[in-house]
């Protein structure tokens, strides 16, 4: 389940299937295009019951999500927060219940929350999931604990690396303020590191916490940014890889720059994991490095493909679809600008045309499924990620309603 992270038409007995060519057209306005296409809200809470009807039918009689999938709680985990955020599945609710009661039973002495393996990412992903109910009597201790477990296992000033590393070598420097797939300090990565920020948030960590001083570090690390990266294979581009450690890595691969100097790709889902994070972790949206990560997705907005990964490899592009997604709404929602200008000057108002590509691509059954990458072909997990991207784009039109 390396890096937890639709094509069909939806149909349900509120409305008529609805297709990518049925929704609203684009206005032109000064010139420019504005892709701001009207989606009816309860179009979207329609496709929102359905893919919850989806999850619910997915759960297990011990409790857990997935049949097998009990080795990975983080499965559960995403799938209690889907429920539990939405207003018809409340905390007191039979499946959620049943599933908190499960997912409390998988936390370990040391406060994790895990089986076997991937135990941060599991840990990360379950203590979102308690944070979304964090004022139930029996949830706050747990959260607590797994709170502890989290700062406990992230790479601080001191700690010794995987191999012997100490400070002041380069390969430590590099892993400064991250995370790792266990808290035995195996080379961290920004996929890691976003969900346990995320986890630290939810949790109502402050911005000053040195947890979050400490991850600026390895965030900033992790851009291609030379102005603020001070790791040599750093590009200029603002837009994020998968880790700076061990010379940098990323899933879009590298390349050979015109100076010669091998560089790192930045992609998709993990820019918009970065600019999450940075924000999460406090540093403002005015910040020159949240800057130039916004600037990068203007230059490469897309809501057909996870950009980046095409210039590696033209048939890994549509790989992580559904996790780029849900990175998305939740990086545009903490950055609190409803509409983003892409280089053509065309300005969209990406909640509505989020929510409108992802209906599009509802199944059948109410779930999504995605390419056979990052187990993304397993519909509870993309079902799961969109569930959360949709209901990210709700909050962000609450708070910030479509001019």
């Amino acid at each position: 389940m390396k890096k937890l992270i639709l094509a069909g038409v939806l149909a349900t007995a509120a409305f008529a299937p609805t297709t990518w060519a049925q929704l609203p057209k684009p206005e032109v306005s000064n010139g420019k295009t504005r892709y701001m296409p009207e989606v009816d809200p309860a179009v979207v809470q329609a496709s929102l019951d359905k893919a919850l009807a989806y999850l619910k039918s997915q759960q297990q009689p011990d409790g857990s999500f997935g049949r097998g999938m009990d080795k990975y709680p983080a499965v559960t985990a995403m799938a209690l927060r889907g429920l539990v955020q939405d207003k018809n599945n409340p905390y007191s609710s039979e499946a959620v219940q049943k599933g908190y009661k499960w997912l409390l039973a998988q936390q370990k002495p040391d406060g994790g929350i895990y089986a076997d393996l991937l135990q941060n990412y599991n840990t990360a992903i379950a203590m979102s999931a308690l944070a979304a109910v964090k004022d139930q009597p029996e949830i706050k201790p747990a959260l607590a604990k797994s709170v502890e477990y989290m700062k406990a296992s992230q790479w601080t000033a001191g700690k010794p690396g995987p191999n012997g590393e100490k400070e002041g070598d380069p390969k430590y420097t590099a892993f400064e303020g991250g995370f790792s797939y266990n808290p035995k300090h195996g080379r961290p990565d920004l996929s890691n590191v976003h969900f346990s920020i995320q986890a630290l948030y939810d949790a109502g960590l402050k911005p000053d916490d040195p947890a979050f001083i400490a991850a600026q570090k390895f965030i900033t690390r992790t851009q291609n940014r030379s102005e603020s990266n001070d790791q040599p294979f750093s590009g200029n581009d603002g837009g994020f890889i998968y880790s700076p450690s061990n010379g940098g890595d990323s899933e879009a691969e590298s390349f050979v720059a015109a100076d010669g100097k091998k560089q790192w790709r930045s992609y998709g889902t993990m820019t918009y994991a970065g600019i999450k994070s940075m924000l999460y972790a406090g540093i403002k949206k005015d910040d020159p490095r949240v800057k130039a990560a916004i600037g990068w997705c203007q230059a490469n907005w897309t809501l057909d493909e996870n950009p980046g990964l095409r210039a590696n490899d033209p048939t890994q592009a549509k790989h992580g679809m559904y996790y780029y997604y849900h990175m998305m709404a939740k990086a545009l929602h903490a950055y609190g600008e409803p509409t983003i200008t892409d280089s053509a000057g065309n300005v969209h108002d990406w909640r509505q045309e989020l929510t409108a590509k992802i209906i599009s691509l509802q199944k059948e059954d109410g779930s999504w499924i995605g390419e056979k990458r990052w187990m993304e072909e397993v519909p509870l997990i993309s079902t799961c990620y969109t569930v959360l991207a949709l209901e990210e784009i709700q909050k962000d039109l609450a708070a910030n309603p479509s001019k």
